[in-house]
């Protein structure tokens, strides 16, 4: 079966660096065929195994023959897979140095974890884990955090939806956010009335939208309805080619592997836990250190006070 080419014409000269690349691909990738589509995908949330590994490796990760790798890199100007190989490498030393040392090892204790039966499984998933965290440290720029943080301080309300894997992020976000005493509307999927509820949100209001593949429609409609209501929306999802991404006002990426069976919270909640803590520290800019509060913390102190006036009740 032929693949359709996009509809823009290739570039005179192939993106010289990851980031043209990566948004030339952004750009395309409507127009792409459904095969291209799911290239695209994968590279653009795997740029480190794209760079290290064979066309046979990557093509097997795609589930696509290597032939349409091949043709995909042409695609974008480039002579074939290789050149554009060589822009994701660029990318490894330039970006992430000591990062292919760290796959390396990352190998190794995957391979070793297979040996421990059920215990290597856990093994395998935190190591993994591990890997993703410290993506996470080189993907997540200072301004996004402070940015984010800004819209949610100047909120009127903060809605916030995410469902199936995502749910638990939206939940833990919105403990995090009421705990900073901030007002929050948390867009479950109770009921069937998600939708109708995002229909209040309005231009002084911020939505944090959560999806990863297979994208909730329900989040993503949701984040339209806020697009259209002039709402700045925080999007935390998994390429820049997902659906969220367009109508972000502050776009979070966490790649992440397309064979895997579900998706590990482990980075999601660490992001969230970030954007909540950035939060905390524009409040509380007097505090060396920010706090968030918890529910058990608050009810000790409402004790002590409801105690302490007692006993000065009594004194008097």
């Amino acid at each position: 079966m032929s693949q359709k080419s996009s509809s823009s014409s290739n570039p005179l000269s192939p993106p010289e660096n990851y980031e043209r690349i990566v948004n030339e691909i952004t750009n395309q990738y409507e127009n792409l065929s459904e095969r291209y589509k799911q290239v695209a995908r994968y590279v653009t949330q795997n740029p480190n195994i794209v760079a290290m590994e064979s066309v046979n490796s990557v093509a097997a990760k795609c589930s696509v023959h290597p032939s349409v790798l091949v043709r995909f890199a042409q695609n974008f100007g480039y002579s074939g897979f290789k050149q554009m190989q060589t822009v994701f490498q660029s990318r490894l030393s330039t970006a992430a140095p000591g990062y292919e040392e760290r796959v390396k090892a990352l190998g190794t204790d995957i391979r070793k974890s297979r040996e421990h039966g059920i215990v290597g499984f856990m093994h395998d998933l935190v190591v993994r884990d591990i890997a993703t965290l410290q993506e996470l440290l080189n993907s997540v720029a200072a301004e996004s955090l402070e940015q984010a943080a800004m819209l949610l301080k100047d909120a009127d309300t903060i809605y916030i939806s995410g469902q199936l894997r995502s749910e638990p992020i939206a939940i833990f976000l919105r403990y995090l956010l009421t705990m900073l005493k901030q007002r929050v509307v948390l867009l479950d999927s109770a009921g069937g009335l998600a939708p109708e509820m995002a229909r209040t949100i309005g231009a002084d209001d911020v939505l944090v939208a959560i999806a990863f593949r297979h994208y909730a429609k329900e989040v993503i409609n949701i984040a339209d309805i806020a697009n259209d209501a002039g709402a700045s929306v925080v999007g935390i999802t998994d390429s820049q080619l997902s659906p969220l991404a367009k109508g972000s006002t502050v776009l979070f990426t966490i790649p992440e592997e397309e064979y895997t069976f579900s998706r590990s919270l482990a980075a999601p909640m660490c992001l969230s836990q970030s954007i909540a803590i950035a939060l905390a520290s524009i409040l509380q800019p007097d505090e060396e250190a920010p706090q968030i509060a918890t529910v058990t913390g608050n009810e000790r102190k409402r004790t002590r006070r409801t105690r302490g006036g007692k006993a000065n009740g009594q004194q008097k």
